[in-house]
């Protein structure tokens, strides 16, 4: 089941993410940064590829009726 919440997974991991980076003199050194990073791509990961899958389903559908044909 998907969350029902108001913002979306990767907005939430931006936030976070950008508070931990406020007055980090390394973040790359940093596991919590490095973790919170890993989540926020993988969300990004999925967005993304969900958004190709719709693309490229909706290009396999017909012509509607009222359409002239293509070629």
């Amino acid at each position: 089941m998907a969350k029902k919440g108001a913002e979306s997974d990767e907005a939430r991991l931006k936030k976070k993410v950008a508070a931990k980076l406020n007055g980090h003199k390394n973040p790359e050194g940093d596991a919590a940064v490095r973790a919170l990073r890993k989540r926020l791509k993988r969300e990004q990961r999925k967005r993304r590829a969900s958004a190709l899958r719709k693309k490229h389903a909706g290009a396999n559908k017909p012509a509607t009726e009222g359409a002239p044909a293509a070629g």
